[in-house]
């Protein structure tokens, strides 16, 4: 591949190049930098290639203060233009650094790692950098040695060339995706997809504010937790292990499945097959050996996951946690995070109060109540299902009375937990043998209590019915935007056939459900511009914003409407409802 480029290192020649640049409505978009973070590296070349091969390659290092030189506004404007499209490949990564480091938000942007997530449509053997993309939708090569060399001093010819490579190959690269694109309806998805990038990046940008004395207290009340629980669990087990009566107490691996389901066979627990957890908590209420040892796994888990190195990721330059999130995390189209993993930030207060607004600021703390239950039920059409969500009434309390043959005010908390735990568990295509599992009743009793669940829901048990039907038949499952899964289903192959069920019936659900997220965020974006207000954090349906305390107030009104209006985009027969909580921290 043959590239025409030229290297631009002074502000006139900037001009003229911009002023041919802006004639183009499609763009290859592509930077150079000496670090994988905005915060610890310098970004060095930008570059911008049109059709035929032509790419301008601009040294930003020759520019001082890039971030309010003057000399850099054309650029500037080129990047922030709706009019042209700007094609990256993880444009996450160079539009952040454009964002940093220029001062500009990039407008209307097409990603060509997320349309090849998009297309591949949940195949586990896809691969997508660059290189692996370019061969398979174009069938060209790329030498990415140049990709590790030293970008901070003096550029050689090589270096150049292979920067406007990059930036070249987004154009025939776009062409042959959209084509795909259109082909195979995900035009929509796509368009989703590219709008979320830039409140994706703004929110890694700002961070979130995390307390170091709240969270290294909460440590030590854990550590001396685990401390405690460990010597307890120690002391139940014994009297399971043969030679404890010879020896005194007798101390085993806590962590080793082996030797602690042992030991509990030996104390008349009557275990299952393994000790994972879903497995374990239906004996917890009759073995309070197994309370015990779900409890220290769960401490145990976050000392591990949650300790003293999440500390280790906040940023000396802003004091703040920034968090790397994988806009297709999975096939369903969730988001996934790491560096930390924020989404898995234990649920409880003692935990989450850590995260705060900085300076005095309130948190805005937002999330979609009940989103997946109501998906469901738009997409079955059941009148039961829906009229339940419309009454405006606790779905959940309505599901036990009619479970259970009772008034929804007669509704015990234990009836409603067994109503909220069908609910759920039917997003996920649960059969009457986990549920039994899950609560603890007869295999028997778990058949009548499902049984009387469809027959109050009749359309629902014929769409998720159908669903599976068309899975096994079709092997493709769809989001309500369009979004694609890809199923392999052997033939003859019973359990991989119910497994895969489960999944295409659970991923235009859950899917839609991201879908709709990623759509908030973008109308958040757009009606926070201008305000104190900055996105901190997103976990699957919550949404959190950071904001001056005189702004909370507008703000949280600003948040929920977004969240409503991008749920009413999609889901067109059941209200959508959003729980919205002004606070100084993070926590329920």
């Amino acid at each position: 591949m043959e590239v025409y480029f030229q290297l631009i290192k002074d502000a006139e020649a900037l001009r003229k190049a911009c002023e041919e640049l802006e004639k183009y409505e499609v763009l290859g978009f592509d930077v150079e930098t000496t670090s994988l973070d905005p915060y610890d590296g310098e970004l060095r070349l930008v570059q911008l290639a049109t059709a035929h091969n032509k790419a301008q390659v601009i040294d930003i290092k020759a520019f001082p203060n890039a971030k309010t030189n003057p000399d850099l506004e054309p650029l500037r404007k080129i990047l922030a233009s709706k009019h042209s499209i700007k094609i990256a490949h993880n444009a996450k990564f160079d539009t952040k650094w454009s964002k940093h480091h220029l001062g500009v938000e990039t407008g209307n942007v097409f990603d060509t790692y997320l349309a090849s997530q998009l297309i591949s449509a949940g195949e586990q053997d896809r691969r997508h950098s660059l290189a692996e993309v370019a061969i398979f939708f174009i069938g060209q090569e790329l030498d990415k040695t140049q990709q590790i060399s030293d970008w901070n001093a003096e550029l050689s010819t090589e270096q150049i060339e292979y920067a406007a490579k990059d930036a070249a190959i987004m154009i025939p690269l776009r062409e042959k995706m959209v084509e795909k694109l259109k082909q195979d309806e995900l035009e929509n998805v796509a368009d989703l997809e590219f709008n979320c990038v830039v409140p994706i990046i703004a929110m890694e940008l700002t961070g979130i504010f995390l307390d170091k004395n709240r969270w290294n207290e909460q440590l030590d009340k854990i550590k001396k937790l685990q401390i405690k629980l460990a010597d307890e669990l120690q002391d139940s087990l014994s009297a399971g292990v043969a030679q404890a009566s010879l020896f005194g107490r007798a101390e085993i691996n806590l962590d080793s499945q082996t030797q602690v389901s042992d030991a509990l066979k030996n104390l008349g627990v009557p275990m299952p097959d393994s000790t994972r957890h879903w497995e374990l908590q239906p004996l917890a209420a009759d073995y309070p050996v197994i309370a015990k040892l779900l409890e220290y796994r769960s401490v145990q888990k976050s000392l591990t996951s949650f300790g003293d190195n999440i500390l280790e990721f906040i940023k000396s330059e802003t004091g703040r946690i920034h968090a790397d999130f994988r806009q297709i995390g999975a096939a369903t189209g969730r988001m996934s995070c790491n560096k930390p993993n924020l989404q898995q930030i234990p649920h409880g207060d003692e935990y989450r109060r850590c995260f705060r607004g900085e300076n005095g600021r309130k948190l805005i703390i937002a999330d979609y109540s009940q989103i997946e239950l109501r998906i469901l039920a738009d997409f079955s059409d059941d009148d039961n299902f829906i009229e339940a969500f419309e009454s405006g009434a606790d779905f959940h309390a309505i599901t036990a009375s009619q479970v259970f043959g009772i008034s929804a005010e007669n509704v015990s908390a234990e009836q409603r937990s067994f109503a909220k735990r069908l609910n759920f568990g039917v997003v996920y295509g649960i059969g009457a043998q986990r549920f039994a599992l899950m609560t603890g009743v007869s295999v028997k009793e778990a058949e009548n209590m499902m049984r009387r669940y469809f027959g109050t829901y009749t359309k629902l048990d014929s769409y998720l019915r159908e669903a599976g039907q068309n899975i096994v038949k079709n092997q493709v499952a769809r989001t309500a935007t369009g979004r694609m899964l890809r199923l392999r289903i052997p033939e003859n192959d019973y359990k991989a056939i119910a497994s895969a069920k489960r999944y295409g019936i659970n991923m235009p659900i859950q899917g839609t459900s991201a879908d709709i997220l990623k759509r908030a965020l973008r109308l958040l974006h757009n009606g926070i511009v201008g305000t104190s207000a900055r996105l901190v954090n997103i976990v699957h349906d919550e949404i959190v914003v950071e904001t001056d305390a005189n702004e909370a107030e507008n703000i949280a009104l600003i948040v929920e409407k977004a969240m409503v209006a991008a749920g009413n985009e999609i889901v067109k027969k059941v209200p959508i409802k959003v729980d919205v909580k002004i606070a100084d921290e993070w926590a329920k």
